[in-house]
């Protein structure tokens, strides 16, 4: 990509990273930046590797998971434009504990995290921003960690339909879930086995919460949804 064109790519899409930067640590930035793109499915990085990149998800979806007991894989977190990760291992010196995959065909952004380490150690503002950024993800986590341990199953698939209508949003009819998701992946993202999420879903679709058409989730009563999510 041509550096002219690359500097706005990075400027708009990251915007938040890129204002508190200055026109030096910018060309650092860009001429270290990469830009890739993932296919459905592919691995962006695998648990127990080493860190090496600061990945920023520009177009498409992602997802963080570890496979657990019996090979079931366990969805620690989606990620959507724009947001950042692959950058914790670095920081705590540790190996991937988890790994990332693309959930669609995804462009995906890469900074070395040497490059990542010499801006925090130069711009204060740098620091502060992976601070927050780190500890907003931290506060989520936990979070998550409660919802998923002490809610009803109702509870866990109705917040995990909520997140994403929060996260992703409605296409443009208003009701449909702008996120196409494998019941696989909704009961790992709900800590339930893929039947009982598919009888929660069948449930919920008799009490006229949402419309199922394959991947396709309209919901069609949010607010009580909101309500079963809220009370498990």
């Amino acid at each position: 990509m041509i550096k002219k064109a690359l500097e706005q790519v990075i400027g708009e899409d990251m915007a938040d990273l890129w204002s508190v930067l200055s026109n030096d640590e910018k060309r650092m930035v860009t001429d270290s930046f990469c830009l890739q793109h993932f296919k459905k499915n592919q691995i962006i990085y695998a648990e127990g590797e080493n860190p090496e990149h600061l990945f920023v998800l520009l177009k498409g979806r992602a997802k963080l998971y570890k496979d657990g007991a019996g090979g079931r894989q366990q969805i620690l977190r989606l990620v959507s434009p724009v947001q950042y990760f692959g950058y914790r291992a670095y920081f705590a010196r540790e190996v991937y504990v988890h790994t990332a995959a693309a959930m669609e065909l995804s462009e995906i952004g890469m900074i070395p995290l040497d490059v990542v380490r010499r801006l925090i150690e130069s711009n204060r503002d740098v620091m502060w921003f992976f601070l927050h950024e780190l500890s907003r993800n931290l506060g989520s986590a936990d979070t998550r960690t409660v919802n998923l341990t002490q809610k009803h199953i109702r509870g866990r698939l109705a917040e995990t339909l909520v997140a994403l209508r929060q996260q992703y949003g409605y296409e443009a009819d208003g009701v449909t879930l702008r996120m196409y998701m494998s019941r696989e992946d909704l009961a790992s993202l709900s800590n339930m086995t893929t039947s009982n999420a598919i009888r929660t879903l069948t449930t919920f679709v008799n009490e006229h919460l949402i419309v199922v058409d394959g991947r396709e989730i309209k919901i069609t009563d949010e607010t009580s949804l909101v309500r079963i999510s809220k009370y498990g």
